[in-house]
């Protein structure tokens, strides 16, 4: 299964009443009232600070490489009457017919990119789709590995009276490619009419010295901003002296 296609079947149902972490929508609300609209969220998915922002107005956008997200971002949105639009393309080779003023990602959804080199070609369509002078903001992760007791460990939520389930099963962790793969396993039902589905949860992580080169050579100027241990803020700008080429 490619990586863009982890969050299908019922992946996003499991995922959307046992996920572990929320990212909140002041963030993203300040960073496109200073940089301006149009704005484009980078893997929106069926919830977060995109719905939020399409709900009070703002001329955003949304992007996920998941159909079955993108069909469950698009009914929640018809189902409050927006009509903000969401694409279904993968990041790397986004091809919009607009160029957006900001473009951000909601939590390090850019470490869902499984190489650099995909990652270089996200960088591409990135700067491609920024105005002149537009700026992206793309939270980067360096994970640990998982803590050993944290495998077999059963995570469990009430679906309406269906069981949903997840737990990790196993993992590698590759230092030399910067590559945390996660098997994990979704269940959703119980007994024989259970649906079960494996998935491999690849976090692929940067070096900071390597990012700023893939930043500068798809034509964008970065600025790395330490939020802990763990994690930074990149933010990136289109130069605007640079026509800005798909590689």
């Amino acid at each position: 299964m490619h990586p863009a296609e982890f969050y299908t079947g019922i992946v996003p149902e499991v995922y959307a009443v046992l996920r572990g972490t929320h990212f909140g929508t002041d963030r993203y609300r300040a960073f496109i009232e200073y940089e301006g609209s149009p704005a484009l969220e980078l893997g929106c998915g069926d919830d977060g600070p995109f719905f939020d922002l399409a709900s009070e107005g703002f001329d955003v956008e949304g992007v996920d490489s998941s159909a079955d997200m993108v069909r469950r971002g698009r009914q929640r949105l018809e189902s409050q009457g927006i009509a903000t639009p969401i694409h279904h393309q993968r990041m790397e080779d986004l091809n919009l017919d607009r160029q957006f003023a900001s473009i951000y990602l909601a939590g390090p959804t850019f470490n869902l990119l499984a190489d650099d080199a995909t990652a270089l070609r996200a960088l591409h369509a990135i700067a491609h789709h920024l105005l002149p002078g537009g700026t992206a903001l793309v939270p980067l992760w360096t994970p640990p590995p998982t803590s050993p007791e944290q495998y077999g460990l059963l995570l469990t939520a009430d679906m309406g009276g269906v069981a949903a389930r997840y737990v990790v099963e196993s993992e590698k962790y590759d230092v030399v490619n910067r590559t945390r793969t996660t098997t994990v396993r979704y269940e959703l039902g119980s007994g024989v009419d259970a649906i079960v589905e494996h998935r491999d949860w690849i976090i692929h992580w940067y070096e900071h010295d390597r990012f700023r080169q893939m930043a500068t050579d798809a034509g964008l100027s970065v600025s790395l901003a330490a939020i802990d241990s763990e994690q930074v803020e990149a933010t990136l700008k289109r130069r605007t002296d640079e026509i800005v080429s798909r590689p």
